[in-house]
């Protein structure tokens, strides 16, 4: 079976509109990013931002509006995640406010064993490629990271090129959570 937006099959699982309730709230980011994407680039350039998660259809889509902070500047951002009780799978949609009239290929997939993979096919620089979301939680803190990995070979090998690490905002205490 493959989503209708992408080439890309998918196995419907047994995912829950609940899957991205973890993430609900107000969050601290540290976001790490290599400098160039799929050109043998080694040097990543890190960088603070925060972001903000709400559950919308009744749970079964939500919706974050992020503040980046990149070294050149600020931009801000939202992420729409959509689920399918019917196959159990997730869409995700970026919308960088930079670019407000284009909004990305949606990445598609599930949650397996506490990670969720999500795939799409697209293109950079006029190259096919696939694009992977992992969403994991650190073990060490029980909180969210986000990795975003393109791949130029199907999916054999990945270059990952992005990593968001997620803090709460605020502590209960009202002090920021991370350090």
């Amino acid at each position: 079976m493959a989503h209708p937006s992408t080439s890309i099959p998918v196995t419907p699982s047994i995912g829950a509109a609940t899957d991205f309730d973890f993430f609900v709230g107000s969050w601290q980011i540290q976001h790490r990013r290599l400098k160039e994407r799929l050109t043998g680039c080694q040097e990543w350039e890190q960088f603070e931002g925060s972001s903000s998660m709400q559950k919308l259809l009744g749970g079964h889509a939500n919706i974050d509006d992020n503040l980046i902070h990149l070294p050149d500047g600020d931009y801000r951002a939202l992420t729409l995640r959509s689920f399918n009780a019917a196959t159990g799978l997730w869409s995700i949609w970026w919308l960088d406010g930079r670019h407000p009239d284009q909004l990305d290929v949606p990445v598609v997939g599930s949650f397996k064993d506490g990670k969720g993979y999500f795939y799409a096919d697209d293109t950079l620089r006029g190259q096919a490629i696939r694009v992977r979301f992992l969403w994991t939680q650190r073990s060490e803190l029980g909180q969210p990271r986000w990795e975003q990995a393109f791949s130029t070979d199907g999916g054999v090998s990945w270059e990952v090129n992005w990593v968001m690490d997620f803090c709460p905002a605020e502590s209960l205490a009202g002090e920021p959570a991370c350090p």
